[in-house]
């Protein structure tokens, strides 16, 4: 009997070690081309994944859908004009996320883990809460400057709640529109939408600068 207990415990461990093993994804090389969407929708709720070279092109979009925390390791980023990185729960709220990255190149670079509007046409989820960011860069890579949109090298990360009036969205509204749950990429408005409910809870965000991975 006893060594069927320790039996089933050291088989119980081997799992939850294989399944968070598999929550982590190695990519060697991810290339996005322009306008360009890839979605990353498998597997758990939490994943980590370490990608060693990523290349985005301007206009391109990396999607985490389904995802309430997520891990991205970037050992070279190549971004050259504008770019979009989005994480989403699938039911409006917006992703946790602890990035870390490497800035070979940087145009622009807008980080999306906002709430969703909640939309009365088809509505199953109310106005989402915004998520937790901890942004990473690279101390020997390019520094990330947060003030002048219009300049190189511009960071920006938001946690807005979703169900604000779109005003006060601005600049970010059109992009959030833009961006279709489980990765319809960047294109039209969409058409008719009514918006309804209290607005969800705002996120955090920190921005530093680190040695290493």
């Amino acid at each position: 009997m006893k060594y069927m207990v320790l039996f089933v415990v050291s088989f119980f461990i081997a799992e939850v070690a294989f399944a968070q093993k598999d929550s982590v994804q190695h990519i060697p090389r991810l290339e996005i081309k322009k306008k360009k969407n890839v979605s990353l929708n498998r597997g758990d709720s939490s994943v980590t994944y370490l990608i060693d070279t990523l290349i985005m092109h301007d206009r391109a979009q990396l999607e985490f859908y389904g995802k309430k925390n997520i891990t991205l390791k970037v050992k070279h980023a190549i971004l050259s004009k504008r770019a979009y990185i989005s994480g989403t729960d699938g039911k409006n709220n917006g992703s946790n996320m602890d990035i870390t990255m490497r800035f070979d190149e940087l145009g622009t670079l807008y980080v999306l883990a906002g709430g969703r509007d909640a939309n009365n046409g088809s509505r199953t989820f109310p106005n989402g809460n915004g998520g937790k960011v901890v942004f990473n860069y690279l101390a020997d890579g390019i520094t990330p400057q947060q003030q002048d949109k219009n300049a190189a090298h511009y960071l920006k990360v938001d946690t807005k709640a979703g169900g604000y009036s779109v005003n006060s969205r601005s600049d970010l509204y059109n992009i959030y529109s833009r961006i279709g749950g489980g990765g319809r990429p960047l294109g039209q408005l969409p058409q008719g939408q009514v918006y309804s409910g209290s607005p969800g809870i705002d996120g955090k965000s920190d921005i530093k600068e680190v040695n290493g991975f």
